[in-house]
């Protein structure tokens, strides 16, 4: 389920405020793809296991956080360093 672009027009990072847009499905397939092979870490440095069905980015694209069952999940520790799927 797609957020809505009034849920999109109030969040943010929580680190760095910048706002958040949803994350490309190319960009999203790639992130996925890394994340099938174990590549990819949150910002905590844990490893993600499970590939997003949905995700948001944030607008100077720095950092991607998922979204679990419709709801952004806009933790820090658990943003996801966008410069691990390349040209984000």
């Amino acid at each position: 389920m797609p957020i809505s672009k009034e849920m999109l027009d109030i969040l943010c990072c929580p680190r760095t405020k910048k706002p958040v847009q949803p994350l490309a499905s190319d960009h999203l397939r790639r992130l996925n793809d890394a994340v099938r092979t174990g590549k990819v870490k949150d910002v905590d440095g844990n490893v993600v296991t499970q590939p997003l069905a949905e995700a948001l980015i944030t607008v100077d694209q720095m950092t991607i956080y998922r979204i679990d069952d419709g709801i952004p999940v806009m933790l820090i520790g658990s943003g996801i360093p966008a410069a691990q799927i390349g040209d984000s």
